[in-house]
């Protein structure tokens, strides 16, 4: 009998198995039959693929580039896109690329609007002249999934790339002609790991002639831009860089912002505010955002000396390594917020270094001028520099004009010949006649200060009074109607103006007089826009207490104010 034989017997037999002539004869056919069948296989989808592109066309979208805006905005007007049958709803503004669901009933309860967009990581199949399309809406996580992107991307059975451009300029068109009584805001977005921009909402245009400044200010600024934007082959001939900025400064509620808004919509220019003290941009982060912005367009720097809570430092702060005198860098999870890291510096750089973005119109405001580096003012970086002082007497009486003016929506007739005959009386020192159809009726007016003008004085109305009663026909009618037993219903006391009420209807001439009074009553260059426009709203419904209350509110104005200096 033979000896048993070991497990190294048993392994080395194997061995000598595997690795004979023959056996290795066989892996080698057994590896060359896999390799023809890969290769067939990778052979074979190349060559699928290769077809594919060959009749197909596909485009991707990323969320933050403005063509997004213009294929939603296109998709949207498609049935098909309309159509879908897997769809996400929301209450969310979704501006001009999301369909509408309709109602036909109106609710004052809720006045979100519901509406709705094909589901994400879903495909959807239309047709563009004879084309099929392949549409689908996808969300990627940035950031570790504390930030997300959206991306659409379409494919087209055509091999013309004529077709694509085609799709792209009705996208634009058609996205332009949607926004062309709009303003686009951007702010940036902190979680962009670009620094980019993010649409924020879109506002209405306002216009000009709504912005009430001294005289020849608007003109100034606005046919200033106007040419810098028609200027660009005259600066690439010299080789100046194509930028242009503007320095608003003045008394706080003068009316900067609100010339820039209407700046915006006169020459169709999206607004980008650049928000300097923005919890963890730095240096580099400002140079991407001014780097991104797009050639015409405002950046706009609000309240400037204000960005940081010690001003602009011509140094960037010092970091340390060491996690202890660092917090930020023990941070786990989403980006906390963290101190503004902007230096002087780094701004002059962002404005007019080698990366700033050229064609883009800079307006910065300040309220404190003197604060501002002169490094900061220089042409260059701030081209112009407007002041917008307290309000004159000018702006006052043009104020008084705009706030009590006749609706444009009235019907009909002239003003001035509807109300040509007048009926005068005296009261005071305020020429407070009415003309007959100017006369309250109970279905026009609700500020019953004016309702009892024909037997109070503007001096008596007050702008914190409480209504007083009904109109007299009302009053009649309910005392006809009361028993002696009845017991008067206490009235409501309240504090302002009821928002329903309307002025009395007043002949342009009439309130041309109340306004020339309204400013005779102001001292010059001591009170803001922003102030006289409160002031009017408590009186929204009474231009002839407006005038006789306004000595009255200037004096109170005045020593507050003094006394806020006494205490400062």
């Amino acid at each position: 009998m033979s000896a048993p034989r070991g497990p190294l017997d048993f392994m080395t037999s194997i061995f000598k198995m595997l690795f004979s002539a023959s056996a290795l004869r066989d892996w080698a056919i057994l590896l060359a039959i896999g390799s023809l069948f890969e290769t067939a296989r990778r052979l074979l989808s190349s060559l699928w693929y290769a077809l594919i592109n060959a009749f197909f066309i596909t485009a991707v979208f990323e969320e933050d580039d403005a063509s997004y805006q213009w294929i939603m905005y296109w998709l949207s007007k498609q049935p098909s896109w309309k159509g879908a049958r897997n769809v996400q709803i929301s209450t969310s503004n979704f501006d001009l690329h999301a369909v509408q669901i309709e109602s036909n009933e109106e609710s004052d309860a809720d006045s979100r609007k519901v509406t709705y967009l094909p589901a994400v990581s879903e495909s959807y199949t239309l047709w563009y002249k004879y084309r099929w399309m392949g549409v689908t809406r996808s969300i990627e996580s940035h950031h570790g999934g504390w930030s997300t992107r959206e991306r659409l991307t379409i494919s087209i059975m055509t091999r013309d790339h004529g077709i694509l451009a085609k799709i792209l300029e009705d996208a634009k068109n058609g996205y332009i002609e949607a926004q062309k009584d709009k303003i686009t805001i951007f702010i940036s977005d902190r979680y962009n790991s670009s620094n980019g921009w993010k649409e924020l909402a879109t506002r209405p245009k306002r216009p000009l002639n709504s912005i009430i400044l001294d005289p020849g200010i608007t003109e100034l600024v606005v046919e200033d831009v106007q040419d810098f934007l028609r200027s660009k082959q005259w600066y690439a001939e010299r080789g100046i860089p194509f930028r242009r900025g503007y320095l608003l400064y003045g008394a706080p509620g003068s009316g900067k912002t609100s010339l820039i808004h209407s700046i915006a919509g006169e020459l169709g220019l999206n607004v980008y505010i650049v928000s300097l003290s923005r919890s963890g941009l730095d240096d580099t982060g400002l140079s991407e955002l001014i780097s991104a912005l797009p050639e015409r367009c405002i950046a706009l720097m609000e309240d400037i000396d204000a960005a940081f809570h010690h001003g602009l430092n011509r140094e960037p702060p010092q970091t340390s390594d060491d996690p202890q005198q660092n917090p930020d860098m023990q941070q786990t999870g989403p980006p906390a917020p963290s101190g503004n890291r902007v230096s002087l510096s780094g701004l002059l750089n962002a404005l007019d270094g080698i990366g700033a973005q050229e064609g883009r119109v800079l307006f910065a405001t300040t309220n404190k001028y003197s604060s501002l580096d002169p490094a900061l003012c220089r042409p260059g970086r701030m081209d112009l520099h407007i002041e917008f002082k307290l309000a004159s007497r000018f702006q006052a009486e043009e104020l008084f004009k705009r706030f009590y003016a006749p609706s444009s929506s009235a019907s009909g007739q002239s003003t001035e010949n509807k109300y040509a005959t007048s009926e005068k009386r005296e009261n005071g020192h305020v020429d407070a006649d009415v003309d007959k159809d100017e006369q309250p009726r109970a279905g026009d007016l609700i500020d019953l200060s004016e309702s009892k003008s024909q037997t109070q004085t503007p001096h008596d109305a007050s702008p914190t009074s409480s209504p007083a009663s009904l109109p007299s026909s009302l009053s009649e009618k309910t005392e006809e109607n009361s028993s002696p037993s009845d017991t008067p219903e206490p009235k409501p006391s309240y504090v302002g103006v009821v928002h329903s009420g309307r002025a009395p209807k007043l002949s342009r001439g009439r309130i041309d007089a109340l306004a020339a009074q309204f400013s005779l009553a102001l001292p010059e260059r001591q009170l803001s826009m922003a102030s006289l426009q409160g002031f009017l709203m408590m009186h929204k419904t009474s231009p002839f207490a407006a005038v006789a209350d306004i000595e009255t509110w200037v004096e109170k104005e005045a020593s507050e104010r003094r006394g806020q200096e006494k205490g400062a």
